[in-house]
């Protein structure tokens, strides 16, 4: 947890199994106002409570130490201890139960509990000698009843936001078992109410979280630090061995919420509070601005990026916040002079120097941990060291590891580490003040054996490989994460993008929208995220408001048309982005939640956000067809007896709603209204 600032030893317990009576078998222990965890202390076992509705039955901790299972649940001698704590969460008490077995490692059960938080912690722990374990589960279960049937939902939750995956709000409505990464939500839609479990610490392990059930019954619940799977994770081979005297499975917050939006929201936020931001805070405006990929990518020239320049400087000049805009070259901006990454640098300052000029702010791209030369060989020496390619090439399986076009770099290798010190203080020499950094999930692939001995995860080269590179940047840049592990990269970013890339077509916006609509939550996690670059092209004007909204609704605003080049898109860029109500909403910089969560691995159609005491809805046809809706206040999170003014931000239309906000919408079109007391 971090922080610890006193311990008190309070209570202990000891008991060897059946020597209790038993009205002494049970320890609560007491969390916010109606939670408790009932720990039998004769059977290694724990049930979860929530306003006197046990939710979580007969739960036990897992571990694996080589081939053994290490189960809380046979384990002959248990000891309660219970002390005060303070950290980053408050005042509350952390309860351990040590548990011993002879011929077995020692076990500890931890439960952080606090009175005015309504959910709590839990982490296992083993001791001994030689351990080796790369399974930790904290929490497994075989009933779990989350006390309403109806719509029920569990939410798969991607472990990063590559190759165009989705989150999935899977139906409970027949038998189904599903694996998520790192979080794992179990609701009823209509009434909101809903578990949430999930890992808030992520420099060690990778954590899944498998739910198998029907309707509001669960028959499995598994939590635990060693995840691996290709199709999520991206890894080829099991999770990395954790070794040592003493092993630590990742912390997890476990609650159970009336609203499932607030127990996300809560679990975002306690992500950022256990996995402190090595990266400095960012306390300047939400980010506006330009990035190089939304259109022109690989054709990118001096001459192009200077006229992108121009166009903010003449024709968008109230598309700023805080008195500015960032202008991002992205891939291929080594088209500006010969030599790739050792060739001379001075036309990108000059480049960096003209957005200044013209009250911009400069910004750049990398990919630090792969290498896109990799078919011709790993002979080739790295940029900034004297070391060969193909020595810093992440070993998995006897293989290396491919994805997206690009080869893995070992982060804890000295060359890797050479060469992203030699780039950043290239692009630091040329004055950006922005870097959006991309790949990142090749960072944490599971690897047969790193550079340094000591590293044995993916989490941890991550950790390594990232630290190095905040390091390098000392400060001087906003960064920006593209592709990269959700929850992992909120230590080292201050924005990062929700979903994968999107362009301009509503089939983008509903795709970004899904990952917002799932993954709102990370704006509690980051500074900011952000939407991709949003791109009106030769759109109709609906759908250049849907993707216009997505990325309002989502938090920061990047475009991307290529504004050297004539085309609609300018006249629309000077009219919907300096649209002085939708610019105020982007200024706020936090993502909008759902008002749904039943689209499975689509989006809903509704998005709120309080802002200043006013209700901001966004409204959304991804359909040809026009659609009417019917918008119950209530829903929303008004009261639907009193009556409001709404005012439609685009077309600055003014209407009463009382109950119901009825809503004509054309297809493939966008609005967003701002709903006032009358």
């Amino acid at each position: 947890m971090g922080n610890l600032l006193w311990i008190t030893l309070l209570t202990i317990h000891v008991v060897s199994a059946g020597s209790m009576k038993v009205q002494k078998d049970i320890i609560s222990m007491h969390y916010g106002k109606t939670g408790r965890i009932n720990y039998h202390i004769k059977t290694g076992l724990f049930d979860v409570q929530s306003a006197g509705k046990e939710i979580i039955h007969g739960a036990y901790a897992l571990v694996k130490n080589g081939d053994t299972e290490l189960n809380s649940a046979r384990y002959s001698t248990r000891k309660h201890v219970k002390t005060a704590i303070t950290d980053g969460f408050g005042k509350g008490e952390k309860h351990r139960i040590l548990l011993t077995q002879a011929g077995l490692p020692a076990m500890q059960q931890v439960f952080y509990v606090y009175p005015d938080k309504d959910y709590f912690f839990s982490e296992v722990i083993i001791e001994g000698k030689d351990l080796k374990s790369n399974y930790m589960a904290p929490l497994i279960c075989r009933k779990v009843d989350i006390g309403v049937k109806g719509d029920n939902r569990t939410l798969f939750a991607p472990y990063d936001n590559d190759t165009f995956i989705t989150y999935d709000a899977k139906s409970l409505a027949s038998q189904l078992t599903n694996t998520s990464s790192e979080i794992g939500a179990v609701y009823e839609n209509q009434s909101r109410k809903g578990l949430i479990v999930g890992s808030v610490e992520h420099t060690v392990w990778k954590t899944g979280v498998k739910t198998s059930g029907v309707g509001n019954l669960l028959n499995q619940l598994e939590v635990w630090g060693g995840y691996s799977e290709e199709k999520v994770t991206r890894d080829r081979i099991p999770h990395g061995t954790v070794s040592g005297a003493m092993l630590k499975s990742p912390k997890i917050l476990i609650g159970y919420f009336e609203d499932w939006r607030d127990g996300l929201e809560t679990y975002g936020k306690s992500n950022r509070i256990a996995d402190k931001p090595y990266v400095f805070n960012w306390d300047k405006p939400t980010p506006f601005g330009w990035n190089s990929w939304g259109v022109i990518q690989e054709k990118i020239t001096y001459d192009k990026a200077v006229a992108v320049a121009d166009f903010f400087a003449d024709s968008l000049k109230e598309f700023r916040n805080g008195n500015t805009a960032y202008i991002d070259l992205d891939s291929f901006w080594d088209n500006f002079f010969r030599g790739g990454l050792n060739g001379d640098f001075a036309k990108l300052k000059a480049f960096a120097d003209d957005c200044k000029s013209k009250g911009l702010e400069p910004g750049v791209y990398w990919a630090p941990f792969t290498d896109w030369g990799w078919k011709s060989g790993g002979d080739r020496i790295a940029e900034g060291s004297k070391t060969k390619f193909g020595d810093m090439w992440t070993k998995v399986s006897g293989g290396y590891h491919d994805l997206d076009g690009g080869r893995a770099l070992d982060p804890t290798h000295p060359g890797t580490q050479q060469r992203v010190a030699f780039v950043i203080k290239k692009l630091k020499d040329c004055g950006f003040k922005m870097i959006k950094i991309d790949f990142l999930g090749h960072a944490a692939i599971e690897s047969d054996q790193f550079s340094d001995p000591a590293i044995t995860t993916g989490m941890q080269a991550f950790r390594k490989g990232m630290e190095h590179l905040t390091d390098q940047l000392d400060g001087q840049m906003l960064i920006y994460a593209a592709i990269s592990p959700n929850l992992a990269m909120g230590r080292y970013a201050h924005t990062r993008r929700i979903a994968c890339d999107a362009w301009k077509t509503i089939k983008d916006t509903r795709y970004t929208l899904n990952s917002l609509n799932y993954g709102w939550w990370q704006t509690y996690v980051y500074n900011f995220i952000d939407a991709d670059h949003v791109v009106f092209g030769e759109e109709s004007e609906g759908v250049n408001r849907a993707r216009l909204t997505s990325g309002v609704i989502t938090g920061t605003l990047i475009t991307g048309d290529d504004f050297s080049a004539p085309g609609p898109w300018k006249n629309r860029a000077k009219s919907l982005l300096q649209n002085p109500d939708i610019l105020q909403i982007a200024r706020n910089g936090i993502a909008f939640k759902p008002v749904e969560g039943n689209s499975g691995d689509t989006a809903s159609e509704l998005f709120v956000r309080e802002i200043n005491g006013d209700l901001y809805l966004a409204v959304l046809n991804y359909t040809d067809q026009p659609k009417k809706f019917a918008i119950d206040l209530k829903r929303i999170g008004l009261d639907h007896l009193k009556s409001y003014e709404t005012r439609e931000l685009f077309g600055n239309r003014k209407t009463a709603a009382n109950g119901t906000l009825n809503v004509d919408l054309a297809g493939t079109d966008a609005a967003i209204f701002k709903i006032t007391n009358r």
